[in-house]
């Protein structure tokens, strides 16, 4: 089932022991809403698909961002993705040229992703709200709303192995918790049939050193946590 969730955060069960990352998933009870398996189902049984929330995407103006914007910014990769890496909001570099990630810290992005052997074009990558906000402000939460449908959509036609929503708004979003990234950075989460795995945003790296080292290793986290993972 795909949708989105407020777990019950309980004591981490993610050990790193001698180097070695064991695979531990935090099991929750939790509340859903927006797509039940039957509704998931059905967006392929009526012809959805991620050109066609694309397409949506780049024409919507359901919020006051449509007035702001150079481009919307739908998302890319490989619509079979294993992986689904999920930001806040396009940036500046992102709204002139309509694609996620293509400033600084979708270099580091590109970056931590070629350290575990992630080649970016396997990854999908996308934002909570596909508009920047005016001046990078923070998304607000009319605006979240406005996205969503856009989001889940996107989340149950590419059925990832492993959601990772990077950032506070990000992991607020999916896991619907008042614990910040301080706290939930590279514990992976298992809320009905789907894996989260919440990391820093990459911009917090390029302000603060010392968190590189930090996604460094929940990137090696991530990697370990894919490979134990059974197709």
């Amino acid at each position: 089932m795909i949708g989105i969730y407020n777990p019950c955060l309980t004591n981490s069960l993610r050990q790193e022991e001698e180097g070695h990352i064991y695979r531990t998933l935090r099991k929750s009870e939790c509340c859903t809403s927006i797509l039940n398996e039957n509704e998931e189902s059905a967006l392929t049984e009526y012809g959805d698909s991620l050109d066609k929330v694309s397409g949506e995407v780049l024409l919507c103006t359901k919020c006051r961002l449509c007035k702001t914007r150079q481009h919307a910014v739908p998302g890319e990769g490989l619509g079979s993705a294993k992986v689904l890496f999920v930001g806040e909001a396009p940036g500046e570099q992102e709204d002139l040229q309509g694609r996620p990630f293509v400033g600084a810290a979708g270099k580091l992005l590109t970056e931590l992703l070629q350290s575990v052997n992630i080649r970016r074009e396997d990854a999908y990558i996308t934002n909570i709200v596909k508009c920047r906000p005016p001046n990078n402000r923070p998304p607000r939460k009319d605006e979240s709303a406005a996205c969503r449908p856009y989001l889940d959509r996107q989340v149950a036609l590419i059925h990832p192995a492993v959601v990772c929503p990077m950032g506070n708004s990000a992991i607020q979003t999916f896991l619907d918790s008042e614990k910040s990234v301080t706290a939930l950075h590279g514990i992976p989460f298992e809320v009905q049939s789907m894996t989260y795995f919440p990391m820093y945003h990459p911009a917090a790296a390029l302000y603060t050193f010392g968190l590189r080292k930090t996604m460094e290793a929940d990137f090696r986290k991530l990697r370990a946590l894919l490979d134990s993972m059974v197709d």
